[in-house]
């Protein structure tokens, strides 16, 4: 009897996956535990392995197409086995419900500019080229920036090519090419952002008339400026109308726009890339004196490329005459004259704001502080690093007081879920890493069954990972409590943002030597200060107490972290 192979759930946030490539093709034998396709998810490629032996008797999607979990992927049944009924039910469960209620030309008239006849139906199999469309390359990634392309149009491109460097909320990761080719089409410029599954780029063979591909996608998506915007009349006017988009790509790229000056806005501001801005700065160069090619005279990368600031004409060679009829001289610039740069968001600044604004927003914060004596942790350190393999730092000590108090102390461990509150019986602790573009929280799983000496050695190395954007979504995924640590900052004290889905996150100050009193004498000692926010719909403040004197006794005494 043929049994239906189905999309399964391979995480947690998985909603579809692609067909990276089929292993098997129709007709092929297939034995139980074969791995019949590679498929791309949220987190990484797995293999799709069959659990039935037998024959492959059709497959429903085609490479690189995605599947929502459930869909149908394939049939295996016995050699010569009849399932026409099988996939005509198959099929009629995912045929769209559009296709029984068209849409009236007076509705498509109301929401639209666009002429009301619909592209007409066509077999994209016989077309040689296919979208490569933005992928979602982390559990929280809703967009991505291109940081720089590698390729560009009319370019070979072969499997496994890299195409562009695309900057998400996590890292800057490599796009590949999964097929080979000619790369067309290239829909989104350097610095700029397209959401998920946008259209960024289309490869096929020379001369495939691809635009009908990105039309198709960008009705499906509704989207507002279509991408044959792109082309303009000008540079199609004196050729054939039969010219093909990627050719007037071409001639667009080799023919710069002289005829567009206007590269100001009305408010003053000079129009240009966040790249070129970056790249005239770096360079020294003056913007205002540099020609735009742009759309409506923006300037880009290659105009600050091109820019050869000797071709400006010396203030000494103009006559008295050509001064009068010039504009006003430009003053340089003075001390206590008013400046600033503007810098497009990135995707981890995004994410950041998002997130903790949700946070701050939606979960009732309140703060518990308490004052730690670290004469005896620091006595301890300093025996432990006699002789542990690697240096153990203040920030290890409190990695693992802080597994060993959450053990004793699970209503802590805890995560709020909306109509169910979910208490975690592991203890993985996430460890608050600053970088250049904001903030990343790698995680140290199991951290109350690990030895110092193991934690610290992770720690550096998540931190190494982190600061040269190598972090997996495996490091950085699955926390249940935070600690953010800013002492090594000469900061006493501070208050930290819950990180979701944690119930709890534990603020870190420096260690300060001040007088304390001790056996009713006052004396120096070491004190640092620590705070505790907690998320009220899940911890009170007796349970948040409670696990800051653990977290306290245990630092205040660190032989009690063996016990």
């Amino acid at each position: 009897m043929a049994e239906v192979i189905r999309m399964p759930r391979m995480s947690d946030t998985m909603e579809e996956g692609v067909i990276a490539s089929w292993l098997k093709k129709v007709g092929d034998e297939v034995k139980s535990g074969d791995a019949l396709a590679e498929v791309e998810t949220d987190k990484a490629t797995m293999e799709l392995e069959a659990y039935d032996d037998g024959v492959l008797l059709y497959i429903g999607v085609e490479d690189k197409k995605s599947v929502p979990v459930d869909g149908v992927l394939a049939v295996i049944g016995e050699k010569g086995e009849n399932i026409d009924d099988l996939i005509a039910e198959l099929k009629s469960e995912t045929s769209p419900v559009s296709k029984s209620e068209p849409v009236k030309k007076s509705e498509i008239k109301e929401d639209s500019n666009e002429e009301p006849e619909a592209i007409p139906d066509f077999d994209s199999s016989k077309i040689n080229a296919s979208l490569i469309t933005m992928p979602k390359m982390s559990d929280t990634m809703t967009e991505g920036t291109i940081a720089a392309w590698h390729k560009k149009v009319g370019d070979p491109v072969k499997s496994g090519d890299i195409l562009a460097e695309v900057e998400t909320d996590k890292a800057t990761m490599e796009l590949e090419a999964y097929e080979d080719g000619t790369l067309l089409y290239v829909g989104v410029k350097e610095g700029e952002s397209v959401a998920v599954d946008g259209i960024i780029a289309v490869i096929g063979e020379k001369g495939a008339d691809f635009q009908k591909l990105i039309d198709a996608q960008s009705k499906k998506t509704k989207t507002t400026e279509p991408v044959a915007k792109s082309i303009t009349p000008e540079a199609s006017a004196d050729s054939d109308p039969s010219v093909n988009l990627q050719k007037v790509q071409v001639v667009e790229s080799k023919e710069p726009k002289k005829d567009l000056e206007i590269k100001t806005k009305p408010d003053g501001k000079i129009k240009a890339s966040p790249l070129a801005k970056k790249l005239a700065k770096d360079m020294g160069y003056d913007l205002s004196k540099i020609n735009g090619t742009g759309d409506f005279g923006r300037i880009i990368k290659r105009d600050v490329e091109s820019y050869t600031p000797s071709a400006e004409v010396p203030v000494s060679a103009i006559t008295e005459e050509q001064a009068e009829k010039s504009a006003p001289i430009q003053l340089p610039k003075v001390v206590g004259e008013e400046s600033y740069d503007e810098i497009s968001v990135s995707q981890m600044r995004k994410t950041i704001a998002k997130r903790l604004s949700e946070s701050k927003f939606t979960s009732p914060h309140f703060y518990l502080t308490m004052e730690i004596n670290m004469d005896k942790a620091i006595e301890a350190r300093k025996s432990m690093n006699e002789v542990a393999p690697v240096k153990i730092s203040f920030n290890d000590l409190v990695v693992k007081a802080a597994a060993s108090s959450l053990r004793r102390h699970p209503k802590v461990n805890a995560s709020w879920l909306g109509d169910k509150i979910r208490f975690n019986h592991h203890i993985h602790i996430g460890i608050a890493v600053a970088v250049d573009e904001g903030l990343l929280v790698p995680v140290v799983r199991f951290a109350d069954n690990k030895s110092l000496s193991h934690i610290s050695a992770e720690v550096k190395e998540l931190g190494e990972k982190a600061r040269n954007k190598q972090l997996q979504p495996s490091d950085w995924e699955g926390n249940t409590f935070t600690i953010s640590n800013l002492g090594m900052f000469g900061i006493e004290e501070f208050t930290a943002i819950i990180n979701p889905p944690d119930a709890c996150i534990m603020a870190i100050g420096g260690i300060k030597q001040t007088a304390i009193v001790k056996d009713g004498q006052l004396v120096p000692g070491n004190v640092m200060k620590v705070t505790l926010s907690c998320d009220h719909r899940v911890v009170d403040g007796a349970t948040g107490a409670a696990f800051l004197q653990t977290f306290k006794e245990i630092l205040e005494d660190p032989v009690r972290i063996l016990i």
